[in-house]
């Protein structure tokens, strides 16, 4: 994966995984994004959700990161997005496959059940891989959007 700058949005819940997110950045070279929030007061996970997709399709920021509680709610925001394609990674192996077979543009952790260790192998994993292409492109160019016949 070609990394250029990455952009990060968590909530509250996924704040100090984030602040890990941004150490690892640092340690790897990688410039970096932060679309908020910005300290652990409650806080809405759509506001900053919506803030990174629309930062990596405007083209400011590639690949994203996203973390809240469950990783379920951010996902499921970015995914509103016509092109992104934000995939919940829990262990290295799914950060992997959402690379390899989705072509994810976001990853999603959940902030509430990955520690560090953890986290750090499932960056290395999504950043190490490129994505299949082959048979892979074809599914992945049916998730766009579609209108009601």
């Amino acid at each position: 994966m070609e990394i250029e700058t990455i952009g990060l949005a968590s909530d509250h819940a996924g704040y100090e995984l984030k602040q890990f997110v941004k150490q690892y950045c640092d340690e790897h070279g990688y410039s970096y994004h932060d679309y908020g929030c910005l300290n652990e007061d409650s806080c809405d996970y759509p506001d900053f959700g919506h803030a990174l997709a629309d930062g990596i399709e405007r083209g400011e920021v590639f690949p994203g990161i996203a973390i809240c509680g469950s990783g379920e709610g951010i996902a499921m925001t970015l995914n509103k997005h016509q092109h992104i394609r934000a995939g919940l990674a829990w262990i290295p192996e799914i950060a992997h496959l959402i690379r390899q077979h989705n072509n994810a543009n976001v990853l999603v952790m959940p902030g509430r059940f990955v520690d560090k260790e953890t986290a750090r192998a499932i960056m290395d994993a999504f950043f190490s891989t490129d994505f299949e292409g082959g048979r892979h492109q074809r599914r992945v160019d049916k998730i766009a959007c579609r209108t009601a016949e």
